[in-house]
Formats: C-alpha cells, structure tokens, sequence
C-alpha cells in the first residue's frame, strides 16, 4: 500500500501509549509522515464502541459480544482512517490492534485465539502490522503503575483481577513465539527513556530497509 502500519501491544501499565506518543513525535521532526492513532477509537464511530466496551458500568457484557464488538470497531477504524493513510504512503502506527483482542478475548476470556482470529479475519481482511512492538512488563508491576497514575482513563479491563492480566501476559509471548517476524518485544521495566529510544530505533531500522 506504499505506507508502514506499526502497532504497539502491552498489557495495562506497560507504557506503550507515552511511547507511541514521543515516537510519533520523533519521527514528525526526523521528516516522516506519521498518523498516530489507538484501538478500540481512532474515528467517530469507533470511538462510541470504546466507550460501550470499557465502561466500567457494562460488567455483564458477554465475551462473545465484546470480541465482536472489538472487530466491528476494527473494521470501522481500518477503512476510514488507516488504510487511506497507507495509501498515502504515511507510517501508521496504532495503540493496539488485533493482537489486543487475541490476548484479551481469546485467551484470557477463553474464547480461544484461533477463533478470535477467524473473527478479525473477516473484519481486516489480509491487513496486518508490518511491526509490532510488544511492552514486556509483568503485570503486577504494570498495575503498580495504574494505581500510581490518577489521570489515567479508569475502564472496565482494570477491573479484572491479577490472574486475568496474568493472563493476557502470557498469551503476549506465545504470540510472540508464534509471529517472530513481526513481533519483536522490548523490555518496559527500563527507563522511559531507554524503551522510548529503542522503540524508535526498531522503528527507524524497519524504516530504513
């Protein structure tokens, strides 16, 4: 499609949001043409599904619903703002994309990553990252963060208990065994400053091929 899509995964806490923030920045003033955006949101109507999904309030949602709910937002997100970029030639990257729903939904709910994948098949197409960087950081750690940090958006997935993220971890690394080529992991316990620059210099190695 001419452009780059790169997207950052992690579990709540692992940083990935500050990161992509600073990268796109870095990357804007180094002369690249950067779209910054996040899943579930990006655009109007993916945006209203954020708010059904992690409202704290929907504690009932179903699992089923909420991995099609995610897709559906997916779907929505991919024509109306990241593909045109890419054919604009822009570098894409995405806070979470369909690894998020693999981890969550599939593994941690027990909906089973194969099926949850089946689902978003249907909704991206044949539209995967070029890259994706994976925060590692141990949950518990992650969440010593969350509870430090009180501008962060409370959602729903904070309300899950430990053996939920502990979950989504491991699922992140068989994910990561399962797709090295695109999955490459840097280790989120380092200084803000440390994962930043390496998160842009795996970007910018991508780049420079």
């Amino acid at each position: 499609m001419g452009g780059y899509f790169i997207t950052f995964e992690g579990g709540e806490g692992a940083g990935k949001t500050t990161v992509l923030h600073t990268v796109t920045e870095r990357l804007s003033q180094a002369g690249y043409d950067v779209l910054a955006t996040r899943e579930p949101g990006g655009i109007k109507i993916a945006e209203k599904i954020r708010k059904i999904i992690l409202d704290p309030l929907h504690t009932e949602m179903e699992e089923h619903t909420e991995a099609l709910l995610y897709a559906a937002a997916r779907s929505q997100h991919l024509a109306e703002k990241i593909v045109p970029a890419l054919k604009q030639g822009k570098i894409v990257l995405c806070d979470r994309f369909v690894d998020s729903s693999l981890v969550y939904q599939g593994y941690a709910r027990g909906l089973g990553m194969d099926e949850v994948l089946k689902i978003n098949q249907f909704a991206i197409g044949d539209c995967m990252p070029d890259l994706t960087l994976f925060f590692d950081i141990e949950p518990k750690k992650g969440l010593e963060r969350i509870a430090a940090n009180k501008d962060r958006e409370q959602n729903r997935l904070d309300l899950e208990n430990l053996t939920f993220h502990e979950h989504v971890y491991k699922a992140y690394h068989i994910l990561a065994e399962r797709f090295p080529a695109r999955i490459q992991s840097i280790d989120a316990n380092q200084t803000l400053e440390t994962v930043e620059q390496e998160a842009f210099d795996r970007i910018l190695s991508l780049l420079k091929k």
